[in-house]
């Protein structure tokens, strides 16, 4: 199976443990990704508010071009926002006004697209391409024992309605299975977590992030699992805070589910990216890594 991978900015920085993960588990199960040379930011979600929305959708569209120069394959994303974004600017393309201002716009990078690809995000590509058995069958290393709440967080599954249930989405808790985990019943698993917000109103972001922690930890979870890299960061790096502000204890690791599938598949605690988690996971996952 054949994929272009939009790998984001944040596979640079926030998220480069998602990055390290996705690409060894991928190699593990024969997945061919082709990084988009050059690739841009995807216009993320303050940009628009900067430069105009059209400015920010040609910013994307000028991935969705260099993509289609590459090929025919459907570009795939791991970050929920990317996804979101590309996919949304890629269904603009059907608009033959906006088609034509766009491509306007990409000749002066000499470029032009489309609008024929398929932006899909990589845990749909997981469970519906790969599919639960192969990936149940590729597991060296089950996670029997461990319980985990499997946050998909707001954008994942609702931002396009193409794959999954958008209101009872059911997805990464059917992979976590197939890994021999345990999900658990979480009640907060679409809840937002205020996205990139954080920046400009962390007091915000806390009080949303109280509630999902709180539903994770009454869940009985060991840790919390999600897609999203800015799910996993707010969760992550904002614990400390959610301590202090509602005098609780929280101690609960953040990890994206491909560094559970690299875990599971025998790969090491480098291919794994666990060393760049904030809340430790080493006591948590100590018998798989």
């Amino acid at each position: 199976m054949k994929y272009t991978f939009y790998p984001g900015c944040s596979s640079e920085g926030t998220a480069k443990s998602y990055h390290h993960s996705a690409v060894e588990v991928a190699k593990k199960l024969g997945l061919e990704l082709k990084e988009i040379e050059d690739w841009n930011c995807c216009g993320s979600t303050v940009l628009s508010s900067v430069t105009g929305q059209f400015a920010a959708d040609v910013l994307a569209s000028r991935n969705l071009a260099l993509a289609q120069k590459m090929g025919q394959e459907d570009v795939v994303a791991t970050c929920s926002s990317c996804y979101a974004i590309l996919g949304n600017v890629n269904k603009k393309f059907a608009d033959e006004k906006f088609k034509n201002n766009a491509n306007d716009a990409l000749s002066k990078d000499s470029l032009s697209y489309d609008g024929n690809l398929r932006v899909r995000m990589l845990l749909d590509v997981m469970v519906s391409d790969v599919g639960l058995e192969k990936i149940a069958n590729a597991v060296v290393k089950p996670l029997k024992g461990l319980k985990v709440a499997g946050y998909v967080g707001c954008q994942t599954v609702r931002s396009l309605r193409e794959f999954d249930n958008c209101e009872n989405p059911t997805f990464l808790d059917d992979l976590l299975r197939a890994l021999g985990a345990e999900p658990v019943d979480f009640s907060h698993k679409l809840k937002c977590c205020t996205g990139i917000m954080a920046m400009t109103s962390p007091e915000i972001t806390i009080s949303a992030l109280y509630p999902i922690l709180k539903s994770a930890y009454e869940s009985g979870a060991d840790l919390i699992a999600t897609p999203c890299p800015l799910c996993q960061m707010n969760l992550d790096a904002f614990q400390v805070k959610v301590n202090k502000n509602y005098g609780t204890n929280y101690n609960i690791p953040v990890l994206f589910f491909t560094q559970l599938m690299a875990l599971a598949y025998g790969l090491d605690r480098k291919a794994a990216g666990l060393d760049y988690c904030i809340v430790s996971p080493n006591n948590v996952l100590k018998q798989w890594a």
